[in-house]
């Protein structure tokens, strides 16, 4: 019985073939949707074996029936927002992926080779799957910590996950953001900035957000270890935007989040967003203002409704955020991304 209800939940899913564009790609992988296979939640889940590298994926949405699909994919990144479909309409939607190993945090689990995608969503109708290399693909790389980072575990989701949704083919997001890191441990270990390093081709952007770790890091130590990766950045002809800090969600009775828990000032007295602030005039780089962003999102949502942005109710956690607050801290960062001209509309969604 099982076995029969996913097949059927299987037709329902891909919609209405004969009405819609060829589900297979030609090519040297012959990627389609005969690498996809149902699951138990009604989601369709694909595996493409290929190699590190960036790649093109292109989805026809819709089906004999409205529908609603979402395309997530590697570790929990969001790749598609949710699109609704009327009952015999079809739409192509396409966006280029960062193939790599590991696919999630660099200090993480390995995760699985290859590219994985998922096609849920809440009424899922796919029609057709392209995935072809792309190896020309620009990338735009995050440098951060478990706030920013693919967190392989729901309901932990850093915002970096949920930027790839805001962006169209051309370029993908490399997010190397590992939890726990600090500008001192991205700096010392080889698995971190040397690999970013590596990596960088001119005009890719670099976003660089690393505070929340820097509890005991002195003020000099701090501005060195930030001037370095932007100094490494423009070496290789990247990029660099200096990025503050998410807030942490720390009330003081008046209902605002002025005080240095929540601005992220650390054990020494480091302010480190208005470091970083300073550091961008200074060198000259884009600067995103994310402490001042979250920190008025949160205020104006106040002490209660704010809790569903970050985990204080799942593990009372005031610092790492939720799908929600990580969707919504994605979305700020990418209208920055469009209004300071870091990347040009073609890209964003």
């Amino acid at each position: 019985m099982r076995r029969t209800a996913l097949l059927a939940a299987a037709a329902t899913l891909l919609g209405s073939l004969a009405a819609a564009p060829a589900a297979h790609a030609e090519g040297p992988y012959g990627q389609g949707l005969d690498h996809c296979a149902p699951a138990a939640d009604g989601t369709l889940a694909c595996h493409f074996d290929v190699a590190p590298g960036t790649y093109d994926v292109s989805v026809v949405l819709g089906g004999a029936e409205a529908g609603s699909t979402a395309v997530t994919g590697e570790t929990r990144r969001a790749l598609l927002a949710e699109t609704a479909t009327g009952a015999g309409q079809y739409v192509r939607r396409s966006f280029t992926v960062d193939v790599r190993d590991p696919e999630g945090e660099p200090t993480g689990a390995a995760g699985s080779p290859g590219l994985d995608l998922v096609l849920g969503g809440s009424a899922p109708r796919v029609a057709s799957l392209r995935v072809t290399p792309a190896a020309g693909a620009q990338r735009l790389f995050l440098v951060g910590d478990s706030t920013v980072c693919d967190q392989p575990g729901d309901p932990y989701t850093g915002w970096g996950q949920m930027l790839p949704a805001h962006l169209r083919r051309g370029i993908a997001v490399a997010n190397h953001a590992d939890s726990g890191e600090s500008t001192v441990t991205f700096l010392a270990n080889p698995a971190l900035f040397d690999r970013v390093e590596a990596a960088i081709r001119p005009g890719d952007p670099v976003l660089v957000q690393l505070a929340h770790n820097d509890k005991q890091t002195d003020a000099a130590t701090y501005r060195a270890n930030l001037t370095s990766l932007v100094e490494r950045v423009r070496a290789k002809g990247g990029e660099p935007v200096l990025v503050t800090p998410i807030v942490r969600r720390w009330f003081n009775a008046d209902g605002t989040l002025d005080n240095g828990t929540a601005l992220l000032v650390n054990g020494l007295g480091v302010d480190h967003p208005a470091e970083v602030r300073a550091l961008a005039g200074s060198l000259g780089t884009p600067l995103i203002d994310l402490t001042a962003l979250t920190k008025a999102r949160v205020e104006e949502l106040g002490p209660e409704a704010s809790k569903a942005l970050y985990l204080t109710t799942e593990k009372r956690d005031n610092t790492h955020t939720s799908v929600r607050g990580a969707t919504e801290y994605a979305a700020l960062v990418a209208a920055e991304l469009r209004a300071r001209d870091i990347l040009p509309d073609s890209l964003l969604r």
